[in-house]
């Protein structure tokens, strides 16, 4: 009985085929592609059609496209030189060697993070290199589609009136010069990742850095009309929960893939991040019942995505009762910046981030990892930091140290993504004007793309007002403001 018990069943065995080498954790691998590939849903179609529908009738196919077009720009990007700028060979403390990530040779051997080894002061290992179970080729694909979605995600500060040539510009260049080095300096072995700074799953690398690079670049491109920034109104707020609804369910690859395994660590960090999403919703829903008096569905959409952001960078590494405090804070305190200082604070004001991504993204990332720094749990550190007895500040010890590095890091993301985005935008606009001219800033998706949203009526014809029957409660509508609730920033 004891000798069939130790034998392993052939479809657990490696060496199974020329494609199962001893390595191979096919379970791992299967997850790590299942995440990706759930990420990847977050961007097309989520992300394609909560930007579509989101937006004024007009800007519906701009705003799609806009993401469309910075997913497949990023994936070749990614393969030909950006994967090893962030996770490949040390350069500089803050940047690994550019280089291909398309041989065969590299692609189906062991994944490995060779930046990664951790020692301690006295020079010996702390932390051996990060070598997960699986080929090489579900490593990029993975890193892949997070860098595809922090470029969509800065696209959401810049709807509705960037020259599309510009965008077409801007994707390529502000993801080698400034993505790749927020993901090597904090996950790809760089100096913020063996200082210590926690960043579990890219409440920095990802969302800070989309938030700060967004209205970084929305100050340099400029404003919509006047008329687009009085009336924003989404054209279809049905379809804009379909890909909300994409986004937070995707969100169970986005957190739950990043300890690079199918393990308890993975469990913890889905679990933690539905409950957060969950809480900050609620939290913000009825914060607009308070002092507006209706719930508005935008604002339920924002409370979900800023609670989904702010357990993202410590997701695994804290316990579920501060994920709940977590949900609370992170529904709370973007609502109070975007419904109050934003609408008192002349920069702001003067600055059109169409999205609030700032809200959304930065406030919630950078509030994320200041809690994480306060709420990260010791044994739960220990399953996944390289930086061992590493703990939060609630848990004494060297817990108050980790607050500060947590604060210190997200400066460094901010201060890089300020300076690198404007040096960007000033580049791109010696080449072509970084805003549409206003003939297509008027008429919109028409004039840029040719196409229309909803561009049928009757049997294939164009809507004409005055040929199908524009009514006077047209124009009343367009004259009336949104008032109250959570509105389109």
């Amino acid at each position: 009985m004891a000798a069939n018990a130790s034998v392993v069943p052939s479809a657990y065995q490696a060496y199974t085929s020329a494609a199962v080498p001893d390595w191979l954790n096919k379970g791992d691998n299967a997850w790590q592609m299942t995440s990706a590939t759930l990420v990847g849903l977050q961007s097309i179609p989520g992300l394609v059609i909560l930007y579509g529908s989101i937006v004024k009738k007009k800007w519906a196919v701009n705003s799609a496209f806009m993401a469309l077009y910075a997913f497949a720009a990023v994936v070749l990007c990614w393969v030909l030189w950006a994967y090893k700028m962030s996770f490949g060979e040390k350069l500089l403390p803050f940047w690994g060697k550019a280089g291909p990530a398309l041989g065969q040779k590299f692609l189906i051997n062991q994944a490995a993070l060779p930046a990664t080894v951790h020692y301690h002061k006295d020079d010996t290992v702390e932390t051996a290199m990060a070598t997960p179970y699986y080929p090489m080729a579900s490593m990029v694909w993975f890193q892949c589609v997070f860098a595809a979605i922090t470029v969509i995600l800065l696209a959401g500060s810049l709807l509705g009136r960037m020259n599309i040539k510009a965008w077409m510009m801007f994707v390529p260049l502000w993801l080698t010069f400034s993505y790749t080095v927020g993901a090597f300096s904090l996950w790809g072995g760089g100096f913020l990742f063996h200082w210590g700074v926690i960043d579990y799953s890219g409440g920095y690398v990802i969302h800070l850095s989309s938030g700060i690079a967004g209205i970084t670049a929305a100050y340099w491109v400029g404003p919509r009309t006047k008329a687009d920034r009085e009336r924003f109104p989404p054209n279809n707020v049905l379809l804009m929960l379909a890909g909300a609804g994409l986004l937070w369910m995707g969100w169970a690859g986005f957190n739950g893939g990043d300890p690079y395994s199918a393990n308890i660590d993975s469990s913890m960090a889905v679990l933690n991040t539905n409950i957060c999403a969950a809480t900050s919703l609620l939290v913000w829903t009825w914060l607009d019942v308070i002092f507006f008096d209706k719930p508005s569905v935008i604002g339920a959409v924002q409370g979900m995505i800023t609670g989904l952001v702010c357990i993202t960078p410590g997701a695994g590494l804290v316990q579920g009762w501060a994920a709940i405090i977590m949900g609370i804070l992170s529904g709370s305190v973007p609502w109070f910046t975007m419904m109050i200082i934003h609408k008192k604070w002349w920069l702001l004001q003067a600055i059109d981030d169409t999205l609030g991504v700032f809200h959304t993204h930065a406030v919630a990332g950078y509030l994320g990892g200041i809690l994480t720094g306060m709420f990260a749990e010791p044994v739960l550190c220990s399953l996944f930091l390289p930086v061992t007895n590493s703990r939060g500040g609630v848990y004494g010890g060297v817990g108050g140290v980790q607050l500060l590095k947590q604060i210190v890091g997200g400066g460094f993301i901010i201060g890089w993504n300020i300076v690198v985005t404007s040096i960007i935008c000033v580049v791109i606009g010696f080449v072509t004007p970084l805003r549409m001219p206003e003939e297509q800033l008027l008429i919109g998706d028409d004039a840029v793309h040719g196409e229309e949203a909803y561009a049928l009526w009757g049997d294939g014809e164009k809507y004409d007002s005055t040929r199908h029957g524009g009514t006077s409660d047209d124009q009343t509508l367009r004259q009336k403001s949104s008032i109250g609730s959570t509105q389109v920033v």
